[in-house]
């Protein structure tokens, strides 16, 4: 009986022992290289919403207002003028414009959760930690409001230090478009999304954009000056 004990007694205990060692290796094959498709890149939308918003906006509206004054005065001080007043009144816009619209999401996000509550029963804290969860209205407006600013400086770099009107409208389109560009691939790079695309349709946007604004204040001051 006591030979018998010890022959199974090992064999009772190698067994596990023996699987655990061979089934580990095959439980933790988690990669760390497959985190780009298993991040939820949707964690990034508001602040990345608020902050690409911003910059290409910026970007686009102050170069179009550049645009639209130099094609009818060809001094450069009224365009530099120009563009520091859309930047300062743009910057204060977004601002306003994003805190408005983040304090309304969240206070519907919060009467949501109070309504959770009541039905559900769920506790204080669950709902604190939620809170936590939601957008800043402030960070968000502050976020739009600097990246506006950055954005409208680009124009406003490209034509502070060219004297010649003609050279000065096509450095100003070259160095906004570079910008566009830019912004485009990194909202890309950051969103998970395709940067083809993303700098193509940003891109293209700032055309037509800057374009209808030259046309439009061209035919305009045409016609006002032959009246």
């Amino acid at each position: 009986m006591a030979s018998q004990r010890d022959q199974t007694l090992p064999n009772h205990i190698e067994i596990p022992v023996h699987g655990n060692m061979t089934d580990q290796p095959r439980q933790s094959p988690i990669p760390g290289g497959d985190e780009d498709d298993t991040f939820d890149y949707s964690q990034r939308t508001q602040w990345l919403r608020a902050t690409m918003l911003g910059a290409n906006d910026g970007l686009v509206s102050v170069a179009s207002l550049m645009m639209g004054v130099g094609a009818v005065k060809q001094d450069v001080k009224t365009m530099l003028i120009a563009g520091f007043a859309g930047l300062v009144a743009g910057a204060c816009s977004m601002a306003i414009g994003e805190f408005v619209s983040v304090y309304t999401q969240y206070d519907i996000e919060i009467s949501q959760m109070k309504r959770e509550m009541k039905t559900n029963g769920r506790t204080e804290n669950v709902e604190e930690a939620k809170k936590k969860m939601l957008p800043n209205p402030a960070q968000a407006a502050l976020a739009s409001a600097i990246a506006f600013s950055i954005g409208a400086v680009v124009p406003l770099l490209g034509a502070a230090f060219i004297s010649e009107h003609k050279v000065r409208l096509a450095v100003v389109a070259a160095l906004v478009s570079v910008a566009l560009v830019v912004f485009g691939g990194v909202a890309a790079r950051l969103g998970g999304s395709s940067v083809v695309k993303s700098c193509a349709r940003v891109l293209v946007g700032g055309w037509m954009a800057m374009t209808i604004t030259f046309a439009l204040t061209k035919l305009i001051g045409s016609s006002g000056m032959q009246v």
